[in-house]
Protein backbone atom coordinates (compact mmCIF):
# COMPACT_ATOMS: atom_id res chain seq x y z
CA UNK A 1 0.00 0.00 0.00
CA UNK A 2 2.74 2.45 -0.86
CA UNK A 3 0.81 3.95 -3.78
CA UNK A 4 -0.15 7.56 -2.95
CA UNK A 5 -3.64 7.25 -4.47
CA UNK A 6 -4.35 4.18 -2.34
CA UNK A 7 -3.11 5.90 0.83
CA UNK A 8 -5.17 8.99 -0.03
CA UNK A 9 -8.33 6.91 -0.49
CA UNK A 10 -7.81 5.27 2.91
CA UNK A 11 -7.15 8.67 4.48
CA UNK A 12 -10.23 10.19 2.88
CA UNK A 13 -12.36 7.33 4.20
CA UNK A 14 -10.98 7.82 7.73
CA UNK A 15 -11.57 11.59 7.57
CA UNK A 16 -15.19 10.98 6.55
CA UNK A 17 -15.58 8.52 9.45
CA UNK A 18 -14.15 11.04 11.94
CA UNK A 19 -16.49 13.76 10.65
CA UNK A 20 -19.45 11.38 11.08
CA UNK A 21 -18.37 10.54 14.64
CA UNK A 22 -18.04 14.24 15.48
CA UNK A 23 -21.50 14.93 14.07
CA UNK A 24 -22.94 12.09 16.17
CA UNK A 25 -21.64 14.02 19.19
CA UNK A 26 -23.20 17.32 18.14
CA UNK A 27 -20.10 18.87 16.52
CA UNK A 28 -20.09 20.68 13.19
CA UNK A 29 -17.05 19.62 11.18
CA UNK A 30 -15.68 20.88 7.90
CA UNK A 31 -12.72 19.89 5.69
CA UNK A 32 -9.58 22.00 6.13
CA UNK A 33 -6.02 21.99 4.85
CA UNK A 34 -4.26 20.50 1.86
CA UNK A 35 -7.10 18.14 0.95
CA UNK A 36 -9.36 21.10 0.18
CA UNK A 37 -7.00 22.63 -2.40
CA UNK A 38 -7.18 22.12 -6.17
CA UNK A 39 -5.02 19.28 -7.52
CA UNK A 40 -2.39 21.66 -8.97
CA UNK A 41 -1.80 23.23 -5.54
CA UNK A 42 -1.72 19.82 -3.83
CA UNK A 43 0.87 18.62 -6.35
CA UNK A 44 3.03 21.71 -5.84
CA UNK A 45 2.84 21.42 -2.04
CA UNK A 46 3.89 17.77 -2.22
CA UNK A 47 7.20 18.96 -3.69
CA UNK A 48 7.99 21.25 -0.74
CA UNK A 49 8.95 20.84 2.90
CA UNK A 50 6.53 23.57 3.98
CA UNK A 51 4.44 22.96 7.12
CA UNK A 52 1.46 23.82 4.87
CA UNK A 53 1.64 20.18 3.75
CA UNK A 54 0.77 19.12 7.28
CA UNK A 55 -2.24 21.33 8.01
CA UNK A 56 -5.06 19.58 9.90
CA UNK A 57 -7.67 17.73 7.86
CA UNK A 58 -10.68 19.40 9.45
CA UNK A 59 -11.93 22.11 11.76
CA UNK A 60 -14.84 21.47 14.11
CA UNK A 61 -17.01 23.44 16.52
CA UNK A 62 -19.41 22.55 19.30
CA UNK A 63 -21.03 25.59 20.89
CA UNK A 64 -18.13 27.89 21.73
CA UNK A 65 -15.54 25.07 21.54
CA UNK A 66 -13.41 24.83 18.43
CA UNK A 67 -10.77 22.27 17.50
CA UNK A 68 -8.64 21.24 14.55
CA UNK A 69 -8.29 17.56 13.79
CA UNK A 70 -5.77 15.59 11.78
CA UNK A 71 -7.15 12.14 11.00
CA UNK A 72 -4.39 9.52 10.99
CA UNK A 73 -5.55 6.35 9.24
CA UNK A 74 -3.83 2.94 9.16
CA UNK A 75 -2.56 3.41 12.70
CA UNK A 76 -1.77 1.90 15.25
CA UNK A 77 0.78 -0.70 14.31
CA UNK A 78 -0.83 -4.09 14.05
CA UNK A 79 2.11 -5.75 15.78
CA UNK A 80 3.50 -3.35 18.38
CA UNK A 81 0.68 -1.46 20.18
CA UNK A 82 2.30 1.78 19.07
CA UNK A 83 1.35 4.58 16.76
CA UNK A 84 3.93 5.74 14.24
CA UNK A 85 3.57 9.36 13.22
CA UNK A 86 5.98 11.28 11.02
CA UNK A 87 8.34 13.71 12.70
CA UNK A 88 7.43 16.29 10.05
CA UNK A 89 3.76 15.98 11.01
CA UNK A 90 4.46 16.35 14.74
CA UNK A 91 6.80 19.33 14.23
CA UNK A 92 4.26 21.07 11.98
CA UNK A 93 1.53 20.26 14.54
CA UNK A 94 3.56 21.86 17.34
CA UNK A 95 4.05 24.97 15.18
CA UNK A 96 0.36 25.06 14.29
CA UNK A 97 -0.63 24.75 17.95
CA UNK A 98 1.72 27.55 18.96
CA UNK A 99 0.46 29.87 16.24
CA UNK A 100 -3.22 29.19 16.78
CA UNK A 101 -3.52 28.83 20.57
CA UNK A 102 -5.89 28.37 22.29
CA UNK A 103 -7.41 26.26 19.46
CA UNK A 104 -6.24 22.68 20.09
CA UNK A 105 -5.01 20.29 17.43
CA UNK A 106 -5.89 16.63 17.91
CA UNK A 107 -4.63 13.60 16.02
CA UNK A 108 -7.43 11.04 15.70
CA UNK A 109 -6.09 7.59 14.89
CA UNK A 110 -7.75 4.69 13.09
CA UNK A 111 -8.97 3.23 16.39
CA UNK A 112 -10.62 6.60 17.28
CA UNK A 113 -8.09 7.28 20.02
CA UNK A 114 -6.72 10.81 20.37
CA UNK A 115 -3.39 12.52 21.08
CA UNK A 116 -2.02 16.05 20.72
CA UNK A 117 1.29 16.90 19.04
CA UNK A 118 2.72 17.88 22.46
CA UNK A 119 1.75 14.52 23.97
CA UNK A 120 3.41 12.68 21.10
CA UNK A 121 6.59 14.73 21.47
CA UNK A 122 6.60 14.16 25.23
CA UNK A 123 5.73 10.45 25.49
CA UNK A 124 7.31 9.03 22.35
CA UNK A 125 10.63 7.74 21.23
CA UNK A 126 12.02 8.59 17.86
CA UNK A 127 11.98 5.62 15.54
CA UNK A 128 14.72 4.62 13.18
CA UNK A 129 15.24 6.81 10.17
CA UNK A 130 13.37 5.37 7.24
CA UNK A 131 13.89 6.22 3.55
CA UNK A 132 10.49 7.96 3.52
CA UNK A 133 11.16 9.90 6.76
CA UNK A 134 11.61 9.56 10.50
CA UNK A 135 8.77 8.65 12.81
CA UNK A 136 7.86 9.10 16.44
CA UNK A 137 6.68 5.89 18.07
CA UNK A 138 4.21 6.23 20.92
CA UNK A 139 2.42 3.60 22.95
CA UNK A 140 -1.30 3.40 22.30
CA UNK A 141 -1.74 3.43 26.10
CA UNK A 142 -1.09 7.19 26.13
CA UNK A 143 -4.02 7.94 23.82
CA UNK A 144 -7.35 9.29 25.05
CA UNK A 145 -10.74 7.80 24.17
CA UNK A 146 -12.55 9.84 21.51
CA UNK A 147 -15.52 10.43 23.85
CA UNK A 148 -13.28 11.93 26.56
CA UNK A 149 -12.25 14.69 24.15
CA UNK A 150 -15.35 15.20 22.01
CA UNK A 151 -18.11 13.98 24.32
CA UNK A 152 -20.52 11.07 24.17
CA UNK A 153 -22.73 10.25 21.23
CA UNK A 154 -25.81 12.47 21.18
CA UNK A 155 -27.53 11.04 18.14
CA UNK A 156 -28.35 7.38 17.78
CA UNK A 157 -27.85 5.74 14.41
CA UNK A 158 -31.04 5.06 12.49
CA UNK A 159 -32.07 1.41 12.70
Amino acid sequence: MTDWNTRKAIGDQHEYYVIQELQRRGWTAHPFGQGTYPTAIQDALRRTNSPLRQLPDMIAAHGSRIACIDAKARLPSTTSDRYAISCKSVHAGLQFTGLHAPVPLYYVFGDLRVLTPAEIAHYSSRGNDHPTGSYYLISTQHAHPFDSIFGPTKFQDAA
